[in-house]
């Protein structure tokens, strides 16, 4: 039986270009790349370098703290470069795929018969522990703190978010075996949307199952672990991507790990919207370069508009990335009188514009923020879409003055970047919560350390 949750804060974006539900060949991808900083809080030890051929599953890099965490190659093929930043920061580890891919391989483990801690050294083995991220601080998991809980969500309310439900197709006995995995080591949680009831995703024997019915962010982890299992100081949860939960089904399936991934190409910038078939850290030029109607004044994105990350051609696909989006730059509008007209186009929260007369329309907004930076309003606009037992507002002051004791009291340690992302979008006073939320928790994480 599942939990029913009704949410009623929040805001709804509806953006032109949602995938299509079919899938589009890709040519042949060329290169591939894994960044050190898609996997954050780990600090990376090379333990290849630049000429070494690897095979699919073998390690590129390990974390220096725990000297377990292993990030693996997605593809077998050549180290082609190592590309660093300023002090040496490692950017991309940059590799060739071979026309004939060769892929590490595992004994097939009896999940029935396998201990917790045998569990736990295959993930580390096979990298994709490294795919877990904790709460508190919103970071890379360490296998030395085991949580209270493993949270995962099969839906994304984001604007142009990838739809599991589709992605799933196919891969439903895969996912259901790593709920199973998960299971051994904690408490499972998934968050379903109330649409993926009936679906063949259903049921999970080995897991609570909680649906979550109400406006974006109700798919944010975040909101999911505030109502289910809120976090002490001192308690640890972890949370995974409902796909890298796919991951691990076939590793323990087949013994080989396969980082595929079903990735939404979407946004109104985008030829043709649709769902591809394609690896973590796949170059963005073979992935969506001949399917953009213009390259200029257009911003692509690692991930969804909302939460996702800035990037070009010349990118490469983030390891937790679902969706890549391309939308108006907006570099090359020039309005007169803009203020004064009445924006049928445009979208607002409140009503500014004569749009709010048009309920159902979806609109492709470019990036430029119309205004500047200033002093912040208490007015309740963050609440008023935040749906946590948590005063964000006040979070944020807390979190500019530095006060810790005021953070904690304030539930800083429930928080991830992505929680205040529908909250910077309306927020008048154009502050970045997510960057604050972020420096907030990485003051925190240093304080406690």
């Amino acid at each position: 039986m599942e939990n029913l949750y009704k949410l009623k804060k929040g805001l709804d974006l509806k953006l032109e270009g949602v995938a299509l539900k079919a899938y589009r060949e890709v040519s042949s991808v060329t290169e591939y790349a894994v960044a050190p900083q898609d996997f954050y809080g780990i600090t990376p030890r090379l333990i290849t370098k630049e000429g070494d051929h690897i095979l699919a599953g073998e390690p590129l890099f390990t974390d220096k703290q725990t000297g377990k965490i292993q990030i693996v190659s997605p593809v077998s093929g050549i180290i082609k470069k190592i590309e660093r930043g300023d002090r040496r920061k490692i950017q991309f580890i940059r590799i060739t795929p071979d026309a004939h891919q060769e892929i590490k391989e595992w004994p097939i483990l009896d999940i029935e018969k396998t201990s917790k801690e045998e569990i736990l050294e295959r993930l580390l083995q096979s990298g994709l522990f490294a795919f877990f991220k904790q709460r508190p601080y919103d970071v890379t998991a360490s296998p030395t703190d085991l949580p209270k809980g493993i949270f995962v969500s099969t839906f994304n309310k984001m604007p142009l978010a990838a739809d599991f439900s589709y992605v799933v197709n196919g891969q439903e006995e895969e996912f259901k075996l790593g709920i199973s995995v998960l299971e051994k080591i904690a408490k499972v949680h998934v968050g379903i949307s109330p649409d993926q009831k009936n679906t063949d995703l259903m049921p999970l024997h080995n897991a609570e199952v909680n649906v979550f019915q109400g406006p974006n962010p109700a798919g944010n982890i975040g909101v999911q672990i505030n109502h289910v299992s809120p976090i002490n100081k001192g308690e640890i949860v972890w949370t995974l991507g409902a796909e890298e939960v796919i991951f691990i089904g076939r590793l323990f399936k087949t013994g080989k790990i396969d980082l595929t991934r079903n990735i939404a190409v979407a946004g109104s910038e985008v030829c043709e919207p649709t769902y591809i078939k394609t690896k973590i850290g796949a170059a963005i030029k073979d992935i969506i370069g001949n399917n953009l109607k213009r390259q200029e004044h257009t911003r692509i994105i690692n991930g969804n508009p909302l939460v996702g990350t800035r990037t070009s051609l010349e990118g490469f696909l983030g390891a937790h990335v679902t969706e890549l989006c391309a939308i108006p730059e907006g570099d090359n509008v020039h309005e007169v009188f803009g203020w004064i007209a009445p924006r049928l186009n445009d979208f607002s929260t409140s009503r500014s514009y004569f749009s709010w007369l048009f309920r159902k329309k979806s609109y492709a907004p470019d990036c430029r923020i119309k205004g500047g930076l200033r002093h912040m309003i208490m007015s309740a606009e963050y609440e008023r879409v935040f749906p946590m037992d948590i005063y964000p507002s006040y979070l944020i002051k807390a979190i500019i003055t530095g006060n810790i004791d005021r953070q904690e009291e304030l539930g800083i340690y429930e928080v991830a970047p992505e929680d205040f992302a529908v909250a910077e979008y309306i927020d008048s006073s154009k502050l970045e919560l997510q960057r604050i939320v972020r420096e907030g928790l990485d003051l925190l994480r240093k304080e406690n350390a």
